[in-house]
């Protein structure tokens, strides 16, 4: 799994700065969005392995960009982890159903977060 290609798209600039980080020196090819237009400009150019997708963006929100990649026949099989600082009880489900893969828990533990990202690309996003 050398190399795999991860989108993250985070509006935060210091949560992108943080991940893609502690994903290139784990070996991760990382490209970053700040929103869902910029998300759909990189899936275009290059298509990822995994896309980690914060909830919470300025103007439309992480999980329309989730429905849409799954909508997308050449985009769906793309895991899709919803990467957000919610918590709440009930929002995993939420994710899931808007087409999630996969849930990562902000703020990220540098010392486990790349292992967390492997275990999702191998099991394809769960």
């Amino acid at each position: 799994m050398a190399g795999e290609a991860v989108l993250i798209v985070d509006d935060n600039p210091l949560n992108l700065e943080l991940a893609r980080c502690v994903l290139e020196a784990d070996g991760f090819a990382v490209d970053v969005a700040l929103d869902v237009e910029q998300a759909w400009a990189r899936l275009r150019a290059r298509r990822p392995a995994l896309v980690l997708v914060d909830i919470q963006l300025p103007g439309t929100d992480g999980l329309t960009l989730v429905r849409g990649v799954k909508a997308d026949p050449g985009l769906a099989g793309i895991p899709l982890i919803a990467f957000t600082a919610y918590a709440m009880q009930g929002d995993e489900q939420r994710f899931r159903a808007a087409g999630c893969d996969g849930y990562l828990a902000k703020p990220i533990d540098v010392r486990s977060f790349a292992a967390s990202v492997r275990t999702c690309l191998a099991a394809g996003g769960t």
